[in-house]
């Protein structure tokens, strides 16, 4: 019985996407980054209990890709084709967010078969993504003068654009996984968790956008560190 209990809370991240992308088209689009919070605690959640467990199958492999991917592909893939949509200036630029709903199927696939990722990232994960787009909405209303801007047809589609290049790129990013509890050689990590922490106190979900370019920056400068670091 035990070995199902993963599989079960992987399919509440499923019901969770679908959910979202339901409330979504039904225009609820704050609704949306509930969900794929929900979400997200459930894809922890899963591989949490079944390592501890010790339950681990081929098939709640397979399913937790085919629930990201409905749940971190699709969903979010929505939520910026009705952002697109609501600024009414362009009437085919709403599909250029199935972009996001391909390229998250691309770094699922991607995901499970590169030996690479067991330390670092390669390429944005689908999680960092959909809550980027899901939670642009509640920044918008959160900071209403920055909203405007953001959430700006041509700019949402450039964003569109830029992460979905983002999921596939051969980019090492940081992975919150501690081998070691040691500031130094987790500095970026702590520096990442320190300034999410005063972002959510601050801004509360309207401060995910921010988090999200934060571990992009961090990872970037950490990629440069150690390529100097390497090289002297």
């Amino acid at each position: 019985m035990k070995k199902h209990i993963p599989n079960l809370i992987t399919c509440l991240n499923l019901c969770s996407g679908m959910a979202g992308i339901y409330v979504v088209l039904e225009g609820r689009l704050l609704w949306g980054a509930y969900f794929v919070m929900a979400a997200a605690v459930f894809d922890f959640l899963d591989g949490f209990v079944a390592k501890l467990l010790k339950a681990h199958s081929e098939i709640g492999k397979q399913l937790d890709s085919l629930a990201d991917m409905v749940t971190f592909g699709v969903l979010p893939a929505f939520i910026a084709f009705k952002l697109l949509q609501s600024g009414g200036q362009l009437e085919y630029l709403p599909y250029l967010s199935f972009l996001i709903g391909i390229q998250s199927a691309l770094r699922l696939a991607k995901f499970n078969i590169d030996e690479r990722q067991s330390e670092r990232f390669i390429g944005l994960p689908t999680p960092a993504n959909a809550l980027f787009f899901s939670t642009l909405p509640h920044l918008a209303m959160a900071i209403p003068e920055l909203g405007r801007l953001l959430l700006h047809p041509i700019l949402i589609g450039l964003l569109v654009v830029l992460f979905a290049f983002l999921l596939t790129a051969e980019l090492p990013l940081l992975a919150l996984k501690f081998k070691t509890f040691s500031v130094k050689k987790n500095f970026s990590k702590y520096l990442l968790l320190a300034i999410g922490l005063v972002v959510l106190v601050i801004l509360g979900t309207a401060g995910v956008p921010f988090i999200v370019v934060t571990y992009l920056l961090l990872s970037l400068v950490e990629n440069l560190l150690t390529k100097h670091a390497v090289q002297t």
